[in-house]
């Protein structure tokens, strides 16, 4: 088991949501958890289709961190 760093953001009236790990791994739902869990259903797919295809797991590794900014 691996875990992903998922994006999900408000798009309009729904949510998107894609991992930067996974390249064109990409899913949509009309809630968050809607689109969570559309999301884990792409990232078990693309990678079965790498699986499949013989190219290996996930492009690269990817660091997530928080950043304060103060307004100016």
């Amino acid at each position: 088991m691996r875990t992903f760093v998922v994006i999900i953001e408000r798009a309009g009236d729904n949510y998107s949501a894609y991992t930067p790990e996974l390249p064109g791994c990409v899913a949509t739902g009309s809630t968050e958890k809607e689109a969570e869990d559309n999301m884990r259903s792409a990232v078990e797919l693309h990678l079965k289709g790498l699986e499949e295809d013989g190219l290996g797991g996930c492009s690269h590794d990817v660091i997530v961190r928080h950043m304060r900014v103060a307004p100016r």
